[in-house]
């Protein structure tokens, strides 16, 4: 009976792979619905922080959210880049006392661009070798674990300095 019932469960352990829908590049797909969401999540908190409180900060050691929102829309370029053969846009020029509407461009078209780099990547192209920070040779697998961490790192700062100021970050806010 123990062997019937092990036999039983082997086969449904073995068969539900087959059954579950087959995704192409699970890799990369993966990584477009974190990066979709958290570009939704950062965009919108951009959106929601008055402009008088770009330079807030909680201690004097922690980065501006103005510098948070360049830094993301900075490395996102790089990072991309390296997902990509095609260079990464030319003239994104913000540092953290840019206004908050220059910030937001350079965000959206940061993120416009690594959405037609992820587009593109093949989970087949993740083991080739790309030139990383520092010059260092790296798989571009590397660059796309990068790009999902920093922006659900800094996602999170944004949500705890929108707390610190009365707001709710968007992630928190209730589905409509």
């Amino acid at each position: 009976m123990r062997i019937g019932i092990k036999l039983v469960i082997l086969c449904l352990t073995a068969t539900a792979p087959l059954n579950a829908q087959q995704v192409v590049n699970p890799v990369v797909t993966s990584a477009k619905e974190i990066y979709a969401r958290q570009s939704v999540f950062i965009t919108a908190a951009v959106e929601q922080m008055p402009a008088n409180k770009f330079s807030f900060h909680p201690t004097p050691d922690q980065w501006t959210f103005g510098k948070i929102v360049a830094h993301v829309a900075l490395a996102n370029d790089h990072v991309c880049a390296m997902l990509t053969d095609e260079p990464a846009p030319d003239g994104t020029s913000v540092s953290e006392v840019s206004p908050k509407e220059v910030l937001a461009v350079a965000l959206k078209t940061s993120f416009d661009y690594c959405e037609k780099a992820l587009d593109a990547l093949q989970d087949s192209q993740l083991g080739d070798t790309i030139t990383y920070f520092g010059g260092v040779k790296k798989p571009r697998a590397r660059a796309l674990v990068e790009l999902t961490d920093d922006l659900e790192d800094h996602y999170s700062q944004m949500a705890m300095y929108l707390r610190l100021g009365g707001m709710l970050p968007p992630s928190a806010k209730p589905k409509k």
